[in-house]
């Protein structure tokens, strides 16, 4: 098994996965490679809850564009990172701190 930091990147905190944390439901940017076992046992060893359920979702790096200039018109072409995505949904009665409040 692979260490929990290699699996599990960072938390997800936008207003949509803000408001799923009042159903219990996580969001986490994982390693491209984890699979849906792996981020669960990562998940209950960090924070010590229980993993009800992993739905994960891969995106693919974007086309980026950068004008080199105003009168130049080379394109200097790149792309964005591709990345996994996982959403967790956690036992009733557990919960996950990622910021204090107050």
């Amino acid at each position: 098994m692979r260490d929990v930091y290699d699996v599990i990147y960072a938390p997800v905190i936008t207003e949509k996965s803000t408001e799923a944390l009042e159903s219990n439901v996580y969001t986490f940017l994982v390693n491209e490679s984890a699979n849906k076992v792996d981020i669960a046992r990562a998940i209950e060893q960090l924070w010590d809850v229980t993993v009800e359920d992993v739905r994960t979702m891969r995106y693919a790096g974007k086309a980026k564009r950068a004008f080199l200039g105003r009168v130049n018109r080379n394109w200097s072409l790149g792309r964005r990172p591709s990345f996994k995505k996982a959403v967790v949904q956690l036992a009733e009665g557990d919960h996950i701190e990622f910021y204090e409040v107050g």
